[in-house]
């Protein structure tokens, strides 16, 4: 398409409405449509969306040139971020993510895990939202900046006169001492315009700086998702859960097997009334109140490498006692306390003969890894046959586990004796004991329980933070040019034996007019009035 040449002498591209230079309206379809003000919104510069339909790149340009598709997109973001936060994401869930969800919520938890819901910030689909914002950030700023810095930088001081009668701000007044022409000059240059002047005619300017505001908010914008946009690049961002045994020493997640933390020991207190008098009456209120989590742990670093399978080489880096906003950090990782819990560790069993409870051993199981038989002596065992960590009934009536965890364990035993050699079955549960092929001479008879305590930890890393504060900061910007400043001229032209004035504004026309009675006050200028307002009048009259 070719572009269009306007009787000044600039040649303006194709779909340009009004001419970049001296204002006059090319488009005459929009000058028959809109007989009365001027739409000044982009200058009536030429943007690519309204002008080019026909290509592919034409289309998708266009269709992500709308600020409707753009909110739209922002909008369903939101409710896929909402919809996350109805169900625990993956993270913080002890089972496999396709048996947790239908298990606790049914069909909708199974729906949940279908739709990606379980992990929303790191499913594909919700990448491609935030990408598609982006990608609708940039081509409505470019669509919209790069005509209008060009119109706004090639506009000339002298402007055609439709241009400058329908301007929302217009008056005329007779011939003007060039004394009075001189005072308004000093007065604009006073209020910090910017005064340019061509063959009689003048161009006041000022806060064109605030018309990028809204541009500047799209790159903070940018930087701020693109920041985002990291956290799903393996090492960029790392937020583990980390559950470690007192005594234990395990694997820090997403270090590369560089590092390991080992619990020696958690401690958990508690506000004493007795000695913290300054919370007495609270504690009376309510009770006891948690005064400190922490956990005692050391830091290892591997030395070297290790062959799968094979125990690593670890040397230790320090101790450090990890408290509630007290982290331990290191090459970047921050570990916060962020749980704790006390898990049952041991049960101790004894064989005994029922009717007479004698005893003929004892027997220790380690909940977290069981022997297979136990031998008491004299001819005495017990084989485990089943072990339920977290024991439940499943609908079929059929005993199963719900975790790994020894939250609720229950055992099926195999008790051989002397005069029962091929043994005799028993279900052994908490406060349960179920005999299942009929009544047994000998039993299980719990004795004991030990616990330990699990302290849980936070592991940290966001090596893109900062590519977010700086978005944030650039986006903050944006808002202070926008909204703190506004873009005003103002025309003053020889025509007809008159003096013209015309201004505009981007907002904040109160301020523009004000501005103009201080400007013109003690001249022979008459104060140009608002066609807007006169216009709406018109109508009510008629």
């Amino acid at each position: 398409m070719k572009d269009v040449k306007c009787e000044c002498g600039h040649v303006n591209p194709h779909g340009t409405v009004l001419c970049e230079a001296c204002g006059k309206v090319l488009d005459e379809q929009y000058d028959m449509a809109n007989r009365q003000l001027l739409d000044m919104r982009y200058e009536g510069s030429a943007r690519r969306s309204q002008t080019y339909n026909k290509s592919i790149i034409d289309k998708v340009w266009n269709f992500f040139s709308s600020v409707k598709v753009g909110v739209w997109l922002i909008i369903i973001t939101l409710v896929a971020s909402i919809l996350g936060t109805i169900l625990p994401q993956k993270m913080y869930i002890d089972l496999p993510p396709e048996v947790y969800y239908e298990q606790e919520y049914g069909w909708f938890g199974k729906l949940y895990y279908q739709l990606g819901l379980d992990d929303l910030y790191g499913s594909w689909w919700y990448l491609l939202l935030i990408a598609m914002i982006g990608i609708s950030l940039v081509i409505c700023s470019l669509d919209r900046v790069v005509p209008l810095y060009k119109a706004l930088k090639a506009q000339n001081v002298t402007r055609h006169e439709g241009f400058l009668k329908r301007q929302r701000v217009f008056g005329t007044s007779g011939q003007i001492d060039p004394s009075d022409f001189d005072t308004v000059k000093k007065m604009l240059k006073n209020k910090r315009y910017h005064v340019r002047e061509e063959n009689g005619d003048l161009l006041a300017e000022k806060g064109r700086f605030s018309r990028w505001g809204p541009y500047v908010n799209h790159v903070g914008l940018i930087i701020f998702l693109f920041g985002a946009m990291l956290r799903f690049i393996p090492g960029f961002y790392v937020n583990e859960n980390l559950w470690v045994r007192e005594g234990e020493t395990a694997q820090i997640p997403e270090t590369k097997d560089k590092f390991y933390l080992k619990n020696n020991q958690f401690i958990l207190q508690h506000y004493d009334k007795n000695k913290d008098k300054t919370f007495e009456k609270a504690l009376d209120k309510a009770g006891n109140v948690v005064k400190n989590y922490q956990s005692n742990v050391t830091l290892y670093q591997r030395e070297g490498k290790s062959l799968p399978g094979e125990k690593p080489t670890l040397k230790e880096v320090q101790d450090f006692k990890v408290r509630v906003n007290h982290p331990l950090t290191f090459d970047g990782y921050s570990v916060y306390q962020s749980s704790f819990r006390s898990e049952m560790n041991s049960m101790t069993f004894s064989l005994i003969k029922k009717g007479t409870d004698e005893a003929f051993g004892n027997l220790t199981i380690n909940l977290r890894n069981p022997k297979e038989v136990y031998e008491l002596g004299n001819g005495y065992s017990v084989k485990i046959l089943n072990y339920f960590p977290d024991f439940e009934f499943a609908k079929n009536g059929e005993p199963s586990t719900k975790s790994r965890v020894p939250n609720n364990p229950a055992f099926i035993f195999r008790m051989i004796t002397p005069d029962k050699p091929k043994g005799e079955t028993s279900f052994v549960a908490i406060r349960q004991t179920i005999e299942p092929l009929g009544e047994n001479t000998y039993k299980m008879a719990f004795r004991g329980i030990s616990t330990k305590n699990v302290s849980g930890f936070t592991v940290r890393k966001d090596s893109s933070i900062w590519v977010i504060i700086l978005g944030g900061i650039i986006f903050m910007i944006g808002v202070v040019q926008g909204a703190y400043w506004n873009h005003r001229r103002i025309w003053i032209q020889k025509k007809n034996g008159q003096h013209w004035i015309a201004a505009h504004t981007n907002k904040n026309w109160y301020g523009l007019k004000r501005e103009l009675e201080v400007v013109l006050a003690g001249t022979k200028f008459n104060l140009p009035e608002d066609q807007l307002h006169s216009e709406k009048g018109d109508k009510e009259e008629e």
